[in-house]
């Protein structure tokens, strides 16, 4: 029998970041594994029988006519809508791996249908729910008279390696709305618009690979006063620290997406001071996993909490963001002309 103060979570994707997620919920005690969804049974039984998970399905129907609470949602980005309109029409709660959907039009449909069925639409933007992203922020917030910042996300993929032979995999992948921007740059979007808001203006140069999507690129967010500079890539590794800059101090963070230190540095004098931050959770997605389960858990309309809707307009304006800036730079997926 299923522990009432647990959620029964069910399952799309059988990638390791559906295997990290489903180990950091049920780390959390607040979760257990009840029904998994792949195409092919084989491949949900290989992935949820580590997790003794009740029941392995192979179409979308059957998941929503199961008992699950929850689903969480890993497949590849061009499909995220059609599952998550399917899962919220059976009236389940939905996670579903950043980035959210495609276009605005998909978003504010999702967003409408969780209203109507009065459940809970939540984006996988794991960053953002971390201690030391938060400690971040805080203090980002406090910083006077800013004056611009430089964010930087880099990272090769070794998915890179099959375009390089001349494969597509979806995540660069125009009918899968791939791209750096969609996979790394949305975590420096979400610092950005977490810190500063949303921006008045935004640009995006994309360095574009063979399969039509940008393998790394360069993009400028305008507010009143100052521009924020993000670089994105997967095809490169930077090692770039992400700055704030203040007229009395800069503000320098090792990563902008999972920050471990913060080191002030005086405009005037270069005298620096660090913060070294906790130590984060071994398993990056434990923060949001417990954050959800909080929410969902222990709140009688969590639909209607102050949190979660804070949540839902970040993640709509940094899809907005998302958007203009890859149309800025002429990519369009597919999902571009169903909106």
């Amino acid at each position: 029998m299923i522990n009432p103060t647990s959620l029964r979570l069910g399952t799309i994707g059988t990638s390791s970041i559906s295997q990290l997620f489903v180990q950091a919920a049920l780390a959390t005690d607040k979760y257990e594994l009840t029904t998994v969804y792949s195409r092919k049974e084989a491949t949900a039984r290989t992935f949820g029988e580590p997790f003794h998970a009740a029941r392995y399905v192979t179409t979308l129907e059957e998941l929503g006519q199961s008992d699950v609470d929850v689903v969480y949602i890993a497949s590849p980005n061009s499909l995220h809508f059609e599952q998550t309109m399917q899962m919220l029409e059976a009236g389940k709660h939905v996670i579903v791996e950043k980035p959210m959907f495609s276009t605005p039009g998909e978003w504010e449909a999702a967003a409408a249908l969780a209203q109507e069925k009065g459940v809970c639409l939540f984006e996988a933007a794991r960053h953002i729910h971390d201690p030391n992203f938060q400690k971040a922020t805080e203090t980002i917030r406090f910083l006077e008279n800013v004056q611009g910042a430089s964010l930087t996300y880099m990272k090769y993929s070794s998915r890179y390696d099959a375009v390089l032979n001349g494969e597509e995999p979806p995540i660069f992948s125009l009918n899968y709305s791939g791209g750096a921007l969609m996979d790394l740059g949305v975590y420096l979007v979400y610092a950005a618009v977490s810190w500063f808001g949303e921006p008045e203006e935004v640009t995006y140069i994309a360095q574009k690979i063979r399969t039509g999507v940008d393998g790394q690129g360069i993009g400028m967010l305008r507010y009143p006063g100052f521009d924020v500079v993000i670089h994105c890539g997967k095809n490169a590794l930077s090692l770039h620290s992400t700055e704030i800059y203040g007229l009395d101090e800069t503000l320098v963070l090792d990563h902008a997406e999972a920050p471990t230190v913060i080191e002030r540095v005086d405009s005037r004098t270069q005298a620096s001071t660090k913060i070294t931050l906790p130590p984060t959770e071994e398993n990056p997605l434990s923060a949001e996993a417990a954050a959800f389960a909080d929410l969902l858990l222990t709140n009688e309309k969590p639909a209607t909490h102050p949190k979660y809707q804070e949540w839902l307009q970040l993640s709509q304006t940094v899809n907005r963001v998302l958007t203009d800036m890859r149309h800025d730079a002429g990519i369009y997926f597919p999902a571009d002309q169903q909106s």
